[in-house]
């Protein structure tokens, strides 16, 4: 991955599109060349897909629900049970993490009902111990693409062994 590569991501995240002719319109990188390193990041897998950001609220899933989850140490059980975890209907995201809590979950949910489900279905997987979840009141950051936290220059002085003349 070189400048131009960070530089058709960063413009891809900020303009939430994967066109050739916006993100040349952001970078000037040539469409053709866009084109080409788009469609050689796919194959590299850096670029996973092409689906579009949907607003979970306009939808009906409202409510964010994060979700602390402790199970009992046991070989491979971050993988056991977190496959148990990333499987429950609702689930969206599945954190194995260091220090005292083992996994973080987020999930959305249509009602308190739904909220009520999930954690029960957290608590009737046999290793987990205990749970904690909260709900979000108001989301003050949800940036679909990190890409879009970091400055292009630090991208590049990180991501990269060229220099970003």
């Amino acid at each position: 991955m070189d400048e131009k590569d960070i530089r058709i991501l960063k413009a891809a995240a900020a303009a939430g599109t994967d066109s050739a002719v916006a993100i040349h319109e952001h970078t000037g990188i040539p469409k053709s060349t866009v084109h080409y390193r788009l469609k050689q990041l796919r194959e590299e897998g850096v670029v996973k897909n092409d689906l579009l950001e949907v607003d979970l609220s306009k939808i009906g899933l409202e409510i964010a629900v994060i979700s602390e989850v402790y199970a009992e140490f046991g070989e491979g059980y971050h993988d056991d049970v977190g496959e148990k975890l990333a499987n429950i209907e609702g689930v969206n995201q599945v954190y194995f993490t260091m220090g005292d809590t083992d996994f973080v979950l987020v999930a959305h949910a249509t009602s308190r009902k739904m909220v009520e489900t999930l954690v029960e279905e957290y608590e009737s997987i046999d290793e987990v111990t205990r749970t904690s979840s909260k709900f979000v009141i108001t989301t003050v950051k949800n940036e679909t693409y990190p890409v879009n936290d970091f400055e292009v220059d630090t991208l590049v002085d990180a991501l990269t062994d060229e220099d970003s003349s």
